[in-house]
């Protein structure tokens, strides 16, 4: 993700109806977030007329981080938002635990904080009734990262 003024990656997905709502209600502007791919590949299985998603392996995350550290280091961001468990085990190392350590901020190179949340893949994925806490959830990470961005 970013802000104008202090840029802020967020590995993860691409654009998103449920993260341009969580964006807005975190008052962050969408216009100004950078988001790219920890893993730069689509590893999948054919599920009938369907593609199933793989979770990459350590050596498929590894390969890539070459490429999302060269984009940390063009954009420069205050604030690095890893949207799910690939994205944080790519940044923080394979024993994070989104479950266990979203929010917490991390310092990284060159002054860059760095925390994880939940994919917003996830939250479609809870169970009807959990799924507007998971949302608040991911929402009040996402206000966590624009209160970092404006200080």
């Amino acid at each position: 993700m970013c802000d104008s003024e202090h840029p802020a990656v967020a590995s993860g997905h691409g654009r998103s109806p449920r993260l341009d709502r969580a964006l807005v209600e975190a008052e962050i502007n969408r216009d100004n977030v950078y988001v790219t791919n920890a893993v730069k590949h689509f590893k999948w299985k054919p599920q009938g007329k369907v593609r199933l998603h793989q979770k990459p392996n350590a050596k498929e995350i590894a390969a890539c981080r070459q490429w999302w550290t060269q984009e940390l280091a063009v954009v420069k961001p205050k604030v690095l938002c890893c949207l799910g468990a690939t994205a944080a085990q790519a940044v923080f190392g394979a024993k994070f635990r989104v479950t266990k350590q979203r929010g917490e901020f991390l310092e990284l190179v060159d002054g860059v904080q760095g925390t994880a949340t939940i994919h917003p893949s996830a939250i479609l994925r809870a169970d009807d009734e959990r799924r507007e806490v998971e949302y608040q959830d991911f929402v009040d990470d996402l206000r966590a990262v624009a209160e970092r961005l404006a200080s």
